[in-house]
């Protein structure tokens, strides 16, 4: 038998060069060559079904909130996220434009105290939205997260809404920052044509999320470690600056907090500089999107969720400090930038300039690029995913939810990168125009989305309660509660309110012409009415019903079937844990 290699149950000789075909019944793998495996991995997948089969969907005129919830749990999306792709998300995945050059422009409306308020109070706000989208987010990982939690929990219509309304926020997005990342490299007076450069940032953006999920989330590590690292990397020197230690030396202080001043444009400065706040905070949310993606979102999540607390408060509150020290609010550079990108008006670029350290600037510039190429990344990320989920619910074409054999969302995909062309619009001289009003409509789209998750964490635990459960019951406990996502959506309708008065009658209102007044307040509010009219438009067409407690889905879409096992066994871990590591879990 020496000679002889085993094949099943049968020994052939070893000069045999391929065992025998299959028996009758039988079956044998083959491996194709490479091209023709990555041909086949864009093929649908055949366990993949827009929505199950039989169901009166959407178009007979009945929204079949049973089916919709099924559907989002069954969606063959690839589970392929780890915890540290989650984590570095929740860290850095929303530090973008917002923190290193937005805020300079809030900086020049309200002054550096009112640029810490309005984002404290933001943050607050973020924290409890967070926390309540987690809680959810571990019991139903599912497709399409938040715009599918407000289909199940309270109305199909404004989950339709939502659902729309979050995905043309990030359509939107993608070209816009597109065009941003290429005016980062105008810094260095660049003669290459911009539409060289579009090109270029879109095909990486595109071919990353090829990748899949996978590729997204190993991009978005990298780029969160890099804005991460750069955020230290400027308090620390900021701290020095501040302190007299930089090339220039003499000691600042607390010195541009009495001259010019700690406040600027009184409350209506204030207002602005929520608004401007709430926009930097966009895609935090990402964490809960990225949950129907996640190998084991139970374990992973609640940790991703904790660490928002630590990147508002350390890279946020900590940095926009450091920046109100060390850059008077009465600069000019502030409001001289030519977009929402262009390191000059950073105050962050501001700041390392007036210390007379040189090249640092370009360092921070090549920050402000990833970090604008990191948003893009999640601007097809966002909206293919929540593109998929919508048609699974029946609530968007069918063949959006097209999903491959790598668990890819093609078609949405390809919806969205087709979307980026849209940035070769920055060769145009109508550029500015039309990027204005593609601003404006996604302008409010997070304040809606925010707020939709705290009122279905509310009604969530109300159904959660009336059909018998108790919190017990929960793997993750949102740590503010109940009273986390009142708090977070009563602060929701406050940031609607002072965007409202803000877009209705801005500082300097009395020096505007009627038409740039009227141009004003729809480059601000344009979102709200777009989201009022989807709403109304399928409620009265499809007879949607509002969700009552008693009538809630609260099973379909729990990934462990022993839910309640593993969590006591859990907890009986937990509590044999020292007092420091229980500490420090209660907090990461």
């Amino acid at each position: 038998m020496e000679n002889e290699k085993i094949y099943g149950t049968q020994a052939y000789p070893s000069e045999s060069v391929s065992p025998p075909p299959p028996m009758y019944g039988e079956s044998s793998r083959t491996r194709g060559s490479i091209p023709r495996r990555i041909l086949d991995s864009f093929k649908r997948d055949p366990n993949a079904h827009a929505t199950p089969k039989g169901t009166v969907g959407a178009d007979g005129k009945v929204f079949d909130a049973e089916s919709a919830a099924q559907a989002t749990a069954d969606s063959p999306l690839s589970r392929k996220l780890k915890g540290r792709h989650l984590q570095m998300i929740a860290i850095g995945g929303s530090i973008g434009t917002g923190l290193f050059v937005g805020s300079g422009k809030a900086l020049a409306s309200g002054g550096p105290a009112s640029l810490l308020i309005a984002f404290a109070l933001i943050g607050v706000m973020l924290y409890c939205t967070v926390h309540a989208l987690g809680e959810m987010a571990v019991l139903f990982p599912v497709a399409g997260s938040f715009s599918a939690y407000s289909t199940r929990f309270l109305d199909p219509a404004w989950g339709f809404a939502m659902g729309w309304n979050y995905a043309l926020q990030w359509l939107v997005v993608l070209p816009l920052e597109i065009v941003a990342a290429s005016i980062t490299v105008d810094y260095w007076n660049s003669s290459v044509s911009s539409a060289a450069w579009v090109a270029i940032f879109l095909f990486v953006i595109v071919s990353i999320n090829f990748f899949g999920v996978k590729g997204y989330g190993e991009a978005e590590f990298v780029f969160s470690i890099i804005k991460v690292i750069a955020v230290i990397g400027f308090i620390i020197l900021g701290i020095i600056l501040n302190c007299g230690g930089g090339p220039r030396g003499g000691y600042i202080g607390g010195r541009y907090w009495h001259d010019p001043g700690a406040f600027h444009n009184g409350f209506k400065g204030l207002c602005s500089v929520f608004v401007t706040a709430a926009f930097a905070f966009a895609g935090t949310e990402l964490v809960g999107l990225a949950a129907a993606e996640t190998a084991n979102p139970r374990k992973s999540l609640p940790t991703a969720v904790k660490q928002v607390f630590w990147r508002i408060t350390l890279f946020y509150i900590v940095s926009l400090t450091i920046v109100g020290l060390l850059v008077k609010y009465t600069d000019e550079r502030l409001l001289n930038g030519s977009g929402s990108s262009d390191a000059k008006a950073s105050p962050f670029v501001i700041a390392i300039k007036d210390a007379g350290i040189s090249g640092l600037d370009s360092v921070m510039n090549v920050v402000i690029m990833i970090a604008v190429l990191s948003v893009g990344n999640s601007s097809i990320y966002g909206s293919s995913r929540t593109l998929a989920a919508l048609a699974e619910q029946n609530q968007a074409p069918k063949f959006l939810a097209y999903i491959d054999r790598k668990g890819r969302p093609l078609v949405s995909i390809c919806i969205a990168s087709v979307i980026g062309l849209l940035a070769f619009l920055a060769a145009s001289n109508k550029a500015g125009e039309a990027f204005n009003w593609m601003l404006a409509l996604s302008g409010l789209s997070s304040i809606f989305t925010w707020g939709s998750i705290c009122l279905a964490h509310i009604r969530f635990r109300k159904g959660w309660r009336v059909q018998g459960h108790t919190l017990d019951e929960l793997a993750f406990r949102s740590q503010p509660g109940v009273i986390g996502s009142w708090i977070g959506f009563l602060f929701n309708i406050l940031v609607l309110i002072a965007q409202f008065w803000t877009g209705f009658a801005p500082v300097g209102y009395a020096k505007m012409s009627a038409t740039e007044l009227v141009k004003n307040f729809f480059s601000a509010y344009l979102a709200a009415p777009i989201v009022i009219a989807f709403y109304i438009v399928y409620k009265f067409y499809f007879k949607t019903p509002f969700i009552r407690s008693h009538n809630m889905d609260l099973s379909t879409g729990i990934r462990e079937l022993n839910l309640a096992e593993l969590i006591a066994e859990e907890r009986a871990e937990r509590a044999a844990w020292p007092k420091w590591k229980k500490a420090y879990k209660f907090l990461c």
